[in-house]
C-alpha cells in the first residue's frame, strides 16, 4: 500500500484555444518492492487533482492510468477530458517514489462559481460499530485518530473544504441511522451545523476491523501464517441548513496486520501509519478526499448572516473560505418548516437584494448593497449565497 503526500504545483502553459497543460507532482511510498503499484497510486492521485483544478471530469482517471501503465516510459494521446498525459520524471529516495506528470486537459465548458470557495464542514467522531474487533492491537482510538488524519489531509490536500473537528464525544448518528430515524438525523445535523457555524456535517462509521488468518502452504511450513485485517468505512455528508444527505459512499480495503496479536499499537506513531495496514487506511482517506472534492465542488457556498445594519450585512464566510473584496452575493430568507407529521422541509425565499463584499476577516465578511438601499426584511440567520 502507500502513504501518499501530494505536493501540487500547477504550471499552466497555453497549448491551444481550448486546452491547457498542468504539471503535478505526486509522492508515494513503495511497499514490498512494488514500484508499479506506487507509481499507479501517485499518478492517479496527481491526475485527479489536476483534473479537479482544471474543472474537468475525474470519471476517466482509473481507465486512463490503468490503460497506460504497461511500460516505464509513458506518453499517450486519448480522446476526451485528458487529451495527453506524460510521465516526465521519476525519482526514488529510500522507499519514497516521486513522479511528475504533465497532462493536457480540456476543462468543462462551464465551471460553477462555487468552485471559488471552500465550504465549511464539521467532522464528527467516527463510530466503530463492532468495538470488540478493535481489541487486537487495542486500536479503540481509531475512531478519533482517523478523523484527525482525515481533517488534516482535507485541509492540506483538498480543494473545496475547510474543516472543524468535534471528536471528544460520539454523536447519536449511528443509533439513529440503524433505526432509520431519518428525521431525527436531519434535526441532529442542523443542530450541529448551527452550533458549530458550519455548512456541512460529516458522519463516519467503521463497520469492519476484523482479522483474517492466511495459512501458508505445507511447502512453506517454516513461515508464520500471515494476518490480514479489513478496514471498511461508511461516509455520510449532510447539508447543515436542511439536514439533507449530500454524499453517501462506502470504502473497503484489506492489508497485512504486521503487529503481534498481543501488541498494543500506538495509532499516533509513524510506525503504524507506515505499516501496510496504516498505508491502506491512508489510501482509503485519499479516495474519500477525491470523492468529496468532486461532489462538493459545485455545491453552493452558503454563509449565515450574523449582523444586519441598514444596508450592511455581515456573514460567516471569510478569507479561509476564499471570499474576497468585490465578490457579490445574493441574499435568501430562510423559511424551514415542519408539517403535521413532523417531517422537516427546507425552504428559502429569494430576496431581490444583492450585496458586494467591502471587507473580510479570516471567518467573516462585510457586504453592502451597491445602491445603498436598506435591507428590508433580511434578518440574522438568513443566508448569503453565490451560485
Amino acid at each position: 500500500m502507500k502513504k501518499l503526500l501530494i505536493l501540487l504545483s500547477l504550471i499552466m502553459m497555453n497549448f491551444s484555444a481550448y486546452a491547457q497543460w498542468y504539471e503535478t507532482q505526486g509522492k508515494a511510498y513503495v511497499t514490498n518492492g512494488d514500484n508499479q503499484k506506487a507509481r499507479v497510486t501517485a499518478m492517479e492521485n496527481a491526475l485527479k487533482r489536476a483534473l479537479l483544478v482544471a474543472g474537468a471530469s475525474v470519471s476517466s482517471v482509473q481507465q486512463v492510468i490503468n490503460g497506460i501503465l504497461t511500460q516505464d516510459q509513458i506518453s499517450i494521446r486519448a480522446s476526451g477530458t485528458v487529451n495527453s498525459l506524460e510521465l516526465i520524471e521519476e525519482t526514488y529516495e529510500n522507499n519514497l517514489l516521486t513522479v511528475k506528470i504533465r497532462a493536457d486537459i480540456f476543462p468543462q465548458e462551464k465551471q460553477c462559481f462555487s468552485a471559488d470557495y471552500r465550504k465549511t464542514v464539521l467532522l464528527t467522531r467516527a463510530n466503530i460499530l463492532h468495538r470488540e474487533q478493535a481489541s487486537i492491537g487495542n486500536i479503540y482510538a481509531l475512531d478519533t485518530e482517523v478523523m484527525r488524519k482525515l481533517s488534516a489531509k482535507i485541509n492540506q490536500e483538498g480543494l473545496y473544504l475547510d474543516t472543524k473537528l468535534a471528536i471528544k464525544n460520539k454523536s447519536k448518528f449511528s443509533r439513529l441511522n440503524e433505526s432509520m430515524q431519518y428525521e431525527q438525523i436531519k434535526n441532529l445535523t442542523m443542530s450541529l451545523s448551527d452550533h458549530t457555524d458550519t455548512q456541512f456535517v460529516m458522519f463516519v462509521e467503521i463497520p469492519d476491523l476484523s482479522l483474517t488468518e492466511r495459512t501458508n502452504s505445507d511447502f512453506k511450513f517454516w513461515q508464520t501464517d500471515r494476518l490480514d485485517r479489513n478496514f471498511k468505512m461508511n461516509l455520510y455528508v449532510y447539508n447543515g441548513s436542511n439536514g439533507e444527505l449530500v454524499l453517501d459512499k462506502q470504502y473497503q480495503n484489506i492489508a497485512a496486520w504486521t503487529f503481534d496479536k498481543r501488541e498494543r499499537v500506538d495509532l499516533t506513531s509513524h510506525n503504524f501509519w507506515l505499516s501496510e495496514y496504516g498505508n491502506s487506511i491512508d489510501q482509503t482517506l485519499d479516495m474519500m478526499i477525491a470523492d468529496i472534492d468532486e461532489k462538493m465542488m459545485c455545491q453552493p457556498t452558503k454563509g449565515k448572516i450574523v449582523k444586519v445594519d441598514g444596508n450592511t450585512v455581515m456573514f460567516n464566510l471569510g478569507e479561509n473560505q476564499g471570499v474576497k473584496v468585490g465578490d457579490e452575493f445574493s441574499l435568501l430568507h430562510a423559511n424551514n418548516f415542519t408539517n403535521d407529521s413532523g417531517k422537516t422541509y427546507s425552504s428559502f425565499n429569494v430576496s431581490s437584494y444583492k450585496v458586494k463584499v467591502t471587507s473580510t476577516s479570516k471567518e467573516s465578511a462585510t457586504a453592502v448593497t451597491p445602491d445603498n438601499n436598506l435591507l428590508g426584511n433580511i434578518q440574522i440567520n438568513d443566508i448569503a449565497v453565490r451560485y
